[in-house]
């Protein structure tokens, strides 16, 4: 009779201490999706602004043709609202204009709480995600 009793009372001895340790698990688990979800966002933005450098990079492109071929790839990838800075030789400019070995830099940006899943953002709540890409004009 004795040992019933006893393992009973470690019963709640568990309860007890699932329950202080539970909030601190959950936090870490919800801390490591939202740091997976930021760093797939970032290498979506940095492949969505080496396709938007890449177009630019060719003669006879204009900045509609950077900023389309940014916009599929994010809406393809489930996203929506990117923005894209696109600059000359460091100075915003149309691609259009740029000569032949002339740098152009394409950035990417992107509010974490639109690619968020969870529903509340307590890690990255109100940042930007953002990538750059420099390629030279051919």
């Amino acid at each position: 009779m004795r040992l019933s009793t006893r393992h009973s009372a470690r019963n709640g001895a568990a309860a007890v201490e699932f329950a202080l340790v539970a909030p601190i698990l959950f936090t870490m688990i919800f801390a490591s999706i939202d740091c997976g979800r930021a760093m797939m966002g970032l290498d979506l933005l940095a492949n969505a602004a080496r396709t938007g450098a890449r177009i630019g990079a060719l003669p006879g492109k204009t900045n509609n043709d950077v900023t389309t071929a940014i916009n599929d790839q994010v809406t393809n990838s489930g996203f929506s609202g990117a923005t894209t800075t696109i600059k000359v030789n460091g100075t915003v400019a149309d691609v259009s204009t740029a000569e032949s070995g002339d740098q152009i830099t394409i950035t990417v940006s992107l509010a974490y709480n639109s690619m968020s899943w969870l529903p509340a953002n307590w890690f990255f709540s109100g940042s930007t995600l953002s990538r750059s890409i420099i390629m030279r004009k051919e």
